[in-house]
C-alpha cells in the first residue's frame, strides 16, 4: 500500500491544499493529512478548528485520513508507516524552500517527497492570504473548500 503524508498548518486549508490532495489520490492508496503542532507558532485557528475544517472537506473520501503530530514530519511518517511526502509547490520560492527539506528528509530516512505543483488557477492563493482577507472582513469564499468555508463563517 502506498502512504503518503501530507502536512502543513492549514490554517486555513484552502482550495490548493484540497487540490494537491485530491490529485494525489491517484498516486497514494491513503493521504494522511497531518496537521503539525509548533507551540511557538501563533495560529488564527485553534487545532480543534483546523482539523474540523478539513475533515469536513474530505469527510466523503476514506482514502483521505486527518491526524495531526508533533516533530519532525520523517520521524511522523516512519511512525505510520508512510513511505512518501506529498508537497505542492506554487512558485519558484516553493520549490527552493522545499527542496532543501526534501534533501534532509531523504539524508534522514529513505522517505521520498513527491512535488505536484499546483493548478495554475490556484497558484496564487496561501493560508496568509486567506487569513489577511478574512481579518480585513473580505469573502474568503473563492480560496477555501466549500465545507470549510461554511464551518470558518459559523464561527
Amino acid at each position: 500500500m502506498k502512504k503518503a503524508v501530507f502536512p502543513g498548518s492549514f490554517d486555513p486549508i484552502t482550495i490548493g491544499h484540497e487540490d494537491i490532495i485530491r490529485r494525489g489520490l491517484d498516486l497514494f492508496d491513503e493521504i494522511i493529512v497531518a496537521v503539525g503542532v509548533n507551540a511557538d507558532k501563533r495560529y488564527q485557528f485553534s487545532l480543534e478548528e483546523r482539523l474540523a475544517f478539513i475533515q469536513a472537506t474530505f469527510k466523503d473520501d476514506p482514502k483521505i485520513k486527518v491526524t495531526t503530530y508533533q516533530g519532525l514530519t520523517v520521524d511522523y511518517c516512519k511512525q505510520i508507516n508512510a513511505d512518501f511526502i506529498l508537497r505542492g509547490l506554487r512558485n519558484p520560492a516553493d520549490f527552493e524552500f522545499e527542496k532543501a527539506i526534501a534533501h534532509t528528509n531523504r539524508t534522514l530516512t529513505k522517505i521520498e517527497t513527491v512535488f505536484l505543483l499546483t493548478a495554475s488557477n490556484k497558484d496564487f492563493i496561501s493560508s496568509s492570504i486567506v487569513r489577511d482577507v478574512l481579518r480585513n472582513q473580505g469573502d474568503i469564499k473563492a480560496f477555501v473548500p466549500e465545507r470549510a468555508y461554511a464551518l470558518i463563517c459559523n464561527k
